[in-house]
């Protein structure tokens, strides 16, 4: 019998992402580490997403790698790492933003 795969919530990732970087947590080099890693996603998201979108000279192989879908996750994992490192509630920060975006919706500046 085959183990039927749900979703997880983002407080489950965040448990798993957690117990796997237990030890390199503790690491004084970590949030570092971190902050390059988000940089190098980002920039990897953005040469993948204009390389499919005719905005820069294609790379075929690094396209195979690298699509922006991909990379996309990468970069919310490194993301989720950096909350955990820094001990922030990303459900917290999510729904905080998303009041945000809500109000200037509804009530923009003139």
């Amino acid at each position: 019998m085959t183990k039927k795969w749900r979703s997880k919530t983002l407080q489950e990732y965040i448990n798993i992402l957690r117990d796997l970087e237990r030890d390199e947590i503790r690491s004084k080099e970590y949030g570092s580490i971190l902050i390059l890693a988000i940089m190098e996603e980002v920039g990897e998201i953005a040469r993948a997403y204009l390389a499919e979108h005719g905005r820069k000279p294609s790379n075929l192989r690094a396209q195979e790698d690298e699509t922006y879908i991909h990379e996309l996750g990468d970069l919310l994992v490194s993301i989720m790492k950096l909350a955990i490192y820094k001990n922030i509630n990303l459900d917290h920060r999510i729904e905080y933003t998303i009041k945000k975006i809500t109000r200037r919706k509804h009530h923009p500046k003139v």
